[in-house]
């Protein structure tokens, strides 16, 4: 990618076998739910330990349907983070329970768990961690938490397929864990999800709400006893997923090497000298799904977002703080209830990381960085 090119914040890997793979599932006259789909979720069981695993057409279908799985409803309470995608949240409102926001941690910038602890009531029923930029949530403290408080825990991992807990993958263990596939995810099926599952009736149980409700028997036996939806992956989204996690420890690795250039390059001094919050140098457990820095507070996000693209480098906002939106604002949230989360979600900023980048584009987004800053 040369200096005069658009540098994107992110941009989906995607080869020319995954591209033929696609117009081979075309051909076969097989395009939604098939043989792909029913092979992606074998690997990725295998992938995840031998788990029970099913896909969905999104990684916001998962979590609706682990809170519907757990029995979480009208009455009930689910302890999240502020800062999320809204859809972290949303789904915890479409099931009829009460969204309850706990502050993050500044350094992490994921949930602290000693507010999560201060927040359980007696209707509490379940917690939603997010592993944002695919750094995990302390998964010992979590679940010490949820096991003292009889909670049950639906992991938003969206973010974090490839990162690891004290050696082991996100997924190969806790309660339901969701993964997202959309295309900005370090394993995109273009759109879709998977949600890990802790046994097979519970994998039974999401069948029934991935398609309808139904369960088949025989040639022509059919019953519905849940209200499902249409959540199903299709074989073409699958195929791709499969192209994709048969690379995904390349394409993290590779996502290793430029975050760990992007360290090096920004250099020991940088965040005294500028006031910039850098992301926490973590090599052993993040995939590095995004590289996100915090720009001071004397600095307009949206002015260094335009000076950046005037110099053609994109950047993201992941993510405003989910409770200053109207939809929450009426449900009785407001400014000053989540001050860390406030703050980081004013000035946090996504710089361009995908595995198509070169040293040379990193070391141009941190010049620019300087240039703007300066």
């Amino acid at each position: 990618m040369t200096m005069s090119e658009f540098l994107p914040f992110t941009k989906p890997y995607i080869d020319e076998a995954a591209i033929a793979a696609v117009g081979d599932v075309l051909r076969s006259g097989w395009i939604t739910s098939g043989p792909r789909m029913q092979e992606f979720e074998r690997q990725l069981s295998a992938y995840f330990g031998g788990r029970p695993v099913r896909t969905f057409n999104s990684g916001t279908c998962t979590m609706e349907i682990a809170l519907r799985i757990a029995g979480i409803g009208a009455g009930d309470e689910v302890i999240t983070t502020p800062i999320s995608w809204v859809a972290t949240s949303n789904v915890i409102l479409e099931v009829g329970a009460t969204p309850v926001f706990a502050d993050i941690d500044p350094v992490t910038r994921n949930i602290d768990l000693d507010k999560v602890e201060a927040a359980i009531t007696p209707r509490t029923k379940a917690i939603i961690p997010v592993d944002l930029s695919g750094l995990p949530v302390d998964r010992d403290r979590l679940y010490d938490i949820a096991k003292r408080h009889k909670l049950r825990v639906v992991e938003d991992a969206a973010q974090a397929i490839g990162s690891l807990w004290q050696g082991k993958r996100i997924g190969s263990f806790g309660d339901f864990v969701s993964f997202s596939f959309q295309a900005n995810k370090n394993l995109t099926t273009t759109e879709g999800g998977c949600l890990v599952l802790n046994n097979e009736d519970e994998a039974r149980l999401a069948e029934k709400y991935r398609l309808q409700g139904v369960t088949r028997s025989g040639f022509d036996g059919m019953e519905v006893d849940v209200l499902g939806g249409k959540f199903n992956m299709t074989d073409v989204a699958a195929v791709i997923g499969l192209n994709q996690l048969a690379q995904l420890d390349t394409i993290t690795a590779r996502r290793h090497a430029l975050a760990r250039h992007y360290c090096a390059t920004f250099g020991a001094g940088f965040e005294q000298q500028t006031g910039v919050q850098l992301p926490l140098a973590n090599f052993e457990n993040t995939n590095w799904h995004m590289f996100q820095i915090v720009l001071p507070q004397s600095v307009v996000r949206a002015d260094f977002m335009a000076k950046m693209k005037a110099r053609n480098i994109g950047c993201g906002v992941h993510y405003p703080p989910i409770h200053l939106f109207q939809l929450y604002r009426a449900h009785g949230f407001r400014e000053g209830m989540f001050p860390i989360a406030e703050s980081v979600g004013r000035r946090i900023v996504s710089l361009p990381l995908f595995p198509g980048m070169s040293e040379a584009d990193v070391e141009r987004v941190v010049a620019a960085v300087g240039e703007v800053l300066a």
